[in-house]
This record gives C-alpha cells, sequence and structure tokens, in this order.
C-alpha cells in the first residue's frame, strides 16, 4: 500500500537558537503533538544539539525529523519539518531569519547581541512563521514588516507597538470574516 501525504501549508515544525552549550535561547514549537512539553523539547534540542554542533553539514535527520541549520560565533539557529518536508523551504526560512537578524544587530549575530535584542527577534520569527505557515522569505520584507532600518536604533518601543496593532487588526479581520461565513452558512 502506498501512502501519499497531502501537501500541506504547515511545513515548519519548530524553530529554534541555542548558544554554543546547547542551551535554549529562542524556541518555538508549532506542532504541539510532536514534543507536547518541555523537557521533550528540550531532550529534542539536545540531541539535535550534540548531532550537530560539530558537523560541517546544513542539514541532519534526527528522531525522523529533517532539521536544517547554520552556526553564527556562539550560536546555532535550527528550522525542523518532517522528513517529506522540502529541504530548501526549510533552508529559505532559515536563511531569511539568518538574515533579518543579521540586520537589526548590524552584522554582530551573537549571543549577547542576540538577548539584548529578543523583541525583535520574536518579531522577525512571528512575521517569517506563523503556526507552521511560513508567511515570508524574504529579509527585506521581513524588516520592513517590523518597522526596521538600518540608519535607526534597534526596534524601538513604537515599532513593537506598531507591529502588535497590525496584527491584531489582521487577526480582527479574519475573526469577522469568518463569523460573516458561518453566519451565511447558518442561514442558508
Amino acid at each position: 500500500m502506498l501512502l501519499v501525504m497531502e501537501p500541506s501549508l504547515y511545513t515548519v515544525k519548530a524553530l529554534f537558537i541555542l548558544d554554543n552549550d546547547g542551551n535554549r535561547l529562542l524556541s518555538k514549537y508549532y506542532d504541539r503533538e510532536l514534543y507536547p512539553s518541555i523537557k521533550e523539547q528540550k531532550n529534542f534540542e539536545r540531541n539535535v544539539f550534540n548531532k550537530t554542533h560539530k558537523a560541517d553539514n546544513e542539514i541532519a535527520f534526527v528522531e525522523g525529523m529533517t532539521v536544517v541549520y547554520k552556526s553564527s560565533i556562539d550560536l546555532f539557529f535550527y528550522v525542523v519539518g518532517s522528513a517529506q518536508e522540502n529541504e530548501l523551504m526549510l533552508v529559505s526560512v532559515l536563511s531569511c531569519l539568518f538574515e533579518s537578524l543579521s540586520q537589526i544587530l548590524r552584522k554582530n549575530v551573537e549571543r549577547r547581541c542576540l538577548l539584548d535584542n529578543m523583541e525583535g527577534v520574536f518579531l522577525i520569527v512571528d512575521e517569517i512563521i506563523d503556526g507552521g505557515v511560513i508567511l515570508e522569505s524574504d529579509p527585506q520584507q521581513v524588516l520592513q514588516k517590523v518597522n526596521y532600518r538600518a540608519d535607526e536604533s534597534p526596534l524601538s518601543e513604537q515599532s513593537v507597538a506598531q507591529h502588535i496593532t497590525e496584527k491584531l487588526a489582521l487577526t480582527t479581520n479574519v475573526l469577522q470574516s469568518a463569523k460573516e461565513q458561518i453566519k451565511w452558512s447558518i442561514l442558508k
């Protein structure tokens, strides 16, 4: 019997950034069933780190998952997808993340700078991936959406507030549209 996987928009299972000791700095798991507890997530991250931190590759297969990764100074960036996932899609997410962070950290992609700019890091991750769906893979578009310019200081409170307001407005529009569709389907 041949098992055919249906294509899905939910391509990213997880994204995480570890320091050079394998400690978690940021993690987002989009598939709640994959590693439901923090303990399971950290075990997976430890396994991934142990398999990749000394390797020269850019891709690994760990626990049945496709993992693409990149290191920079004292950081390791990981994007995780299913075993059937297109590696090029995952690499495009990883590249977009790294290039976007490189811009807001002024090419100084290292642990201390990353921790000093975590609000910007979270905004960038949320612009690239939403619930496991890849929204954007162009770093310039991501930076434009989070309202960052190279000549400005790192993300201001105003740009963070503006970003949150825009996301809230988008969510409200989606909910309103869903309500309308439900209303019309009930009235039919």
